[in-house]
């Protein structure tokens, strides 16, 4: 028996050192901010338990109230069959801030697996001493940084300082299509939760595109006007205007939902608010208008202006200068740089008259920067020469107003030389993959030449008329048409069946997520529980009216639900759903409370929603 259970031992240790990663790591960790006079922790981990000789680094700037504590982790997992296991030892440090600045900590060094490693060296920003704190900090919010943050007004109330919503602009001063930047960024000293309810601009007098933000938002700390808050990035927009004078961003309107520490003296009063001291307090924000100096575009603009505004390079390139007639000749211009690619006109080539020309099919190559787009447009131009011959398809010139000079700027492509030759090709093909221009005309066929070979003339009816194959030749269609018609209408019906049969089961499909997100809730599984209701508010709303989830966004889904009878303001409450869905995901606070209140508000939203669509 226990040779037994020593090989058993045995193959165990034999699987976890075979499934272990074999790449071993050493990290430092720190909070990016902190505020003089606060404790935080500095942290070395390791991914192996085979080490000597850990020496951490000379701390300048900070007071060592204790460390290094050693800690030892492991787990092994086993999904699918795949077993993985993992182990680390941490060594940890507890700092105090005492003077404000940025300081850098070196790496520490470990012998690893009979390896020497060097870390990797961290940054901190020390701020100053909140002046509202007396010494002291505190306030829930500070977990996220791995800091503290200072305390907020005593009793129910949240007053301007201890919450607010600030939107600043990249630059108050622009030209005419020059892209800015609009941030809207939260301060708070409090337990916020959610908001229950986000209006923004409607950006009245500019085009707008928001800036795609990470998922894994954070939280930091920064010292604004004597305090230190924890904040983070809420949205983001890179605006263009599209007229001159003094533009106006309207204020912004959240709703917000603050859980607030409360002093409970009697016993019921606490057992009544669910044994718990907090209370939760309602909060309107409104942000502060903005006005945006928006310059007029200085005279004397090109001729062939583009309307590009921003800092711009041009480039063409053809496919071959020797070619034959009725070959497709395709010339490419590729516009690349940042600031409004995506409002430029697309530049005129003028082919020679014996061309047939076609539309040029462009290709949008650029993502969203704090400058407007960046990257590339790319232009194709197809025309077919008809007539042989020598052709010059003159430069292409392309005019912009450039940012940095604060000037026009006209660039100018190559000049090209098309040698044409004589030839039967037939483009139709590349045609039809370029563009759908209809009645298309190739010269020499369009006229077919007089046969003067001997021609046999038989009388009508002797060979073809009223044989079996002139007859099969109208049955045989005849039938396929009918065949067809039958297939096609029972096709018809079963796909209407279909999107009946998958609006009609929308309701119960949502009820069987939502009640997987409360088995989540219950499972303390965070980031699994809000996937779960996202994909219930999106999938119920996908499947009642019969819209794949791509082709819905929050840009479009109010006027798809307004075609179906649903009323405003319910709009407005899915819409909350789903955006304190997506907000309490990474907001500060009580996981748990904050769960059951998303919780709640998809459920009461869908079935108000089953209620409401009409069909």
């Amino acid at each position: 028996m226990r040779k037994i259970v020593f090989l058993w031992i045995a193959l165990i240790a034999v699987s976890m050192n075979a499934f272990a990663d074999g790449k071993v790591s050493f990290t430092a960790s720190a909070p990016d901010a902190v505020a003089v006079g606060d404790q935080f922790r500095l942290s070395y981990t390791v991914t192996t338990q085979k080490v000597r000789d850990f020496r951490a680094p000379s701390i300048k700037g900070f007071d060592v109230l204790m460390g290094p504590s050693r800690s030892q982790q492991s787990s092994v997992q086993m999904v699918n069959g795949q077993t993985t296991s993992t182990s680390s030892i941490t060594f940890t440090y507890i700092l105090m801030a005492t003077a404000e600045g940025s300081f850098t900590i070196p790496g520490a060094t470990i012998t690893a697996d009979g390896n020497q490693m060097v870390s990797n060296s961290v940054q901190i920003k020390v701020l100053p001493a909140d002046q509202a704190a007396n010494g002291t900090s505190s306030g829930n919010s500070g977990r996220q940084s791995g800091g503290t943050t200072s305390q907020a007004s005593s009793g129910t109330s949240i007053s301007n300082t201890d919450l607010f919503i600030t939107a600043t602009a990249s630059k108050t001063t622009v030209y005419e299509q020059e892209a800015f930047l609009l941030t809207y960024k939260i301060y708070t000293l409090v337990d916020l939760r959610s908001f229950d309810n986000v209006k923004l601009p409607d950006f009245k007098g500019f085009h707008s595109q928001e800036v795609e933000l990470p998922n894994d938002r954070r939280w930091g700390l920064e010292h604004y006007k004597g305090r230190n808050y924890q904040t983070t990035i809420y949205r983001q927009f890179v605006l263009f205007p599209q007229q001159a004078g003094k533009l106006t961003i309207d204020a912004a309107r959240f709703d917000a939902s603050i859980a607030k520490a409360t002093q409970v003296s009697d016993p019921f009063e606490a057992f009544f608010n669910g044994g718990s001291n907090y209370v939760e307090v309602k909060k309107t924000i409104l942000t502060p208008q903005l006005t945006i100096d928006v310059k007029p575009l200085p005279a004397g603009k090109p001729a062939d202006f583009s309307g590009g505004v921003g800092e711009f390079n041009i480039t063409s390139s053809i496919n071959s200068t020797n070619v034959k007639t009725n070959d497709a000749v395709t010339l490419k211009l590729v516009i690349s740089g940042t600031g409004n690619l995506k409002l430029l006109s697309n530049p005129e080539i003028k082919f020679p008259e014996d061309f047939e020309v076609y539309d040029p099919k462009v290709d949008n190559k650029f993502r969203l920067t704090n400058a407007g787009l960046s990257g590339s447009k790319v232009i194709e131009y197809l025309a077919i020469p008809r007539n042989a011959g020598t052709y010059k398809i003159p430069a292409v010139k392309f005019s912009y107003f450039d940012i940095k000079s604060q000037s026009y700027k006209t660039l100018t492509t190559e000049e090209y030389e098309l040698h044409v030759e004589k030839g039967a090709g037939n483009a139709a093909q590349t045609i039809a993959n370029f563009t759908n221009k209809e009645d298309l005309k190739v010269l020499n066929e369009d006229i077919r030449y007089i046969k003067q070979n001997d021609v046999t003339l038989s009388q009508k009816g002797d060979f073809f008329f009223g044989s079996l194959t002139y007859w099969l030749l109208y049955l045989i269609p005849g039938i396929a048409f009918i065949v067809f018609f039958i297939i096609y209408r029972k096709q018809i019906a079963a796909n209407a069946n279909v999107a009946k049969m998958r609006t009609k089961k929308a309701n119960k499909v949502a009820v069987k997520r939502m009640k997987q997100a409360g088995k989540l809730v219950a499972e303390n599984k965070k980031d699994a529980f809000y996937d779960e209701v996202l994909k219930a508010l999106w999938g119920y709303i996908s499947d009642k009216l019969n819209i794949p989830v791509s082709r819905l966004s929050k840009d479009n889904i109010e006027e798809e639900l307004r075609n179906y009878g649903v009323g405003d303001a319910l709009i407005r409450e899915f819409l909350d759903a789903l955006n304190n869905c997506e907000f309490a995901r990474f907001a500060p606070g009580d996981d748990n409370q904050a769960m059951d209140k998303v919780y709640s508000a998809a459920l009461e939203v869908i079935s108000k929603m089953e209620n409401s669509i009409k069909h």
